[in-house]
């Protein structure tokens, strides 16, 4: 079996990037030769091209399969799971049995398997850096930074695991239900799952420790890598779901200073192109490395050339969609009738109302390349405007807050006069329409205790089946996989 130490080896005497790890002990990150990996560790260069390797892995193919193309698996997933993306036939068949709350339920089944292997292959590889980037020859300041980096990663990993495989954080609890093995060194211990509470708070010394490292760094090569704002960024993510308000406010708001909002104009450019002032971070894809048929594009564009939008374009949920106002720019993302001509479709492709044109393939029907979003700035004054709202007290800064977002997105927007319960509900709704597609919806519906419900909207029940599922079921923890649970006797099952 190939461990993740094999990988370095592999990245650095080849001068490629990481390859994913093989299908079975996720947790087997410890080298069989302690003086090898020392010596891969041995200058800072080396560790630049290991990092690289983390940046690269987040839009590589894993298993041989067209539905695993990295982390935009993990936000197809994401928003499959929800109540905003429809599906408006079965297509031919990709992410139906997600959309249809049955993968995930099923512990020998892809979602889960991909989504515990993906993100402890970026842990594994983290912690080798973080275990020996001391010890390199090379600048300090680059030592810095490439730990830094290495420990945003790592948190960002779990904290994105433990939102799928434990319960939700209740700040009015313990949190002591099960939650993930913490692999934090490079080892092959099998480890039983540490609680909630636990791994949250590695998360939060990871993120408190990267942003230290980060802090006075130089500019970053380009948006692919990790730097002040997106250490910020996350930590703010972490403290919305943790309902610390003050915390994910701080953050929010220190991670969106010196950036700016895209123009209306960019907005209708087809998010494929990390350099739009916007984009906090992203997965950089250039034409050399072309994702084929595992593309984000692949399935979430209007325009991509695969049987998967031929027959089956991602539209929006009608009762969102009918929410938005008018005058505002989001609203020309969606085509309602299903007729307008504008909205491009692949040759031979179907049209279907509400169906989008947010992303666009960068290189139209003939190709799946383009930029994946993972963080923006319109999330950061999202969730300062929910956390000032949350916090008591601050409504007049939270509509603040929103209205600095949406006076970009619609000329005609109005500061609000809404308080309380009615607020959040603003600023959630808006939540929803900006971060469509880009894989937040389950994670927002689980972090509020809310309820799955599809009716009342455009979901066709013969394609969706699953309309309902109650807030706080059982249904909403992502089961453990088969393989894990085979190949460490300490790790438990969740509930089925």
């Amino acid at each position: 079996m190939k461990k993740s130490f094999l990988k370095f080896i592999t990245a650095l005497a080849v001068m490629v990037f990481l390859l994913p790890s093989c299908k079975k002990d996720y947790l087997t990150t410890a080298p069989t030769d302690q003086v090898v990996q020392t010596d891969i560790f041995k200058t800072t260069a080396n560790a630049w091209v290991a990092l690289n390797g983390i940046h690269r892995s987040l839009y590589i193919q894993y298993n041989s399969r067209q539905d695993q193309g990295g982390q935009s698996k993990n936000m197809i997933d994401m928003d499959m799971l929800g109540d905003d993306l429809v599906n408006p036939t079965t297509g031919n068949g990709w992410f139906l049995t997600t959309h249809r709350w049955t993968d995930h339920r099923n512990e020998n089944a892809w979602s889960p398997y991909f989504n515990f292997q993906f993100y402890y292959d970026i842990i594994a590889n983290a912690n080798m850096i973080i275990a020996n980037i001391d010890n390199a020859t090379g600048p300090d300041a680059d030592k810095k930074v490439i730990k830094g980096q290495a420990l945003a990663y790592r948190a960002w990993a779990y904290f994105q695991m433990i939102q799928l495989f434990g319960k939700r954080y209740d700040k009015t609890t313990s949190n002591s239900n099960p939650g993930l093995s913490l692999v934090l060194t490079p080892t092959t211990e099998k480890l039983p799952r540490s609680t909630v509470a636990e791994v949250y708070a590695v998360i939060v010394t990871d993120l408190n420790t990267a942003i230290t490292n980060l802090t006075g760094a130089p500019a970053r090569a380009n948006a692919s890598h990790i730097n002040l704002n997106v250490a910020k960024g996350l930590r703010a993510r972490v403290a919305l779901a943790m309902q610390d308000w003050a915390v994910a406010a701080q953050f929010a708001n220190e991670a969106r200073q010196g950036l700016s909002l895209m123009s209306t104009a960019q907005y209708l450019q087809g998010f494929n192109n990390y350099t739009n002032p916007e984009w906090m971070w992203g997965s950089r894809q250039v034409a050399d490395q072309t994702t084929y048929f595992y593309s984000f594009f692949a399935y979430m564009s209007a325009d991509f050339n695969s049987t998967n939008i031929r027959t089956n374009p991602k539209c929006i949920n009608s009762a969102l969609y009918n929410a938005i106002p008018a005058s505002d720019i989001r609203k020309q993302l969606w085509d309602p009738t299903g007729t307008n001509t504008t909205f491009p479709i692949p040759p031979g492709g179907a049209r279907y109302p509400y169906m989008n044109r947010k992303f666009l393939s960068g290189g139209g029907s003939a190709s799946s390349i383009g930029d994946v979003p993972i963080m923006r700035v319109a999330e950061m004054y999202l969730i300062e405007a929910e956390a000032r709202a949350r916090a008591g007290g601050q409504d007049a800064t939270a509509a603040g807050v929103l209205y600095s977002l949406l006076s970009q997105r619609n000329p005609g927007y109005v500061l609000s006069t809404n308080t309380g319960q009615a607020l959040i509900n603003e600023i959630l709704m808006n939540r929803r329409v900006e971060l469509w597609g880009e894989g937040f919806r389950f994670y927002d519906l689980k972090r509020l205790d809310l309820p799955l419900d599809r009716t009342g909207a455009n979901h066709n029940a013969s394609v969706a089946v699953t309309l309902t599922v109650p807030a706080g079921s059982t249904s909403w923890q992502f089961l453990i996989p088969r393989t894990e649970l085979n190949a460490n006797s300490k790790c438990i099952q969740n509930d089925l």
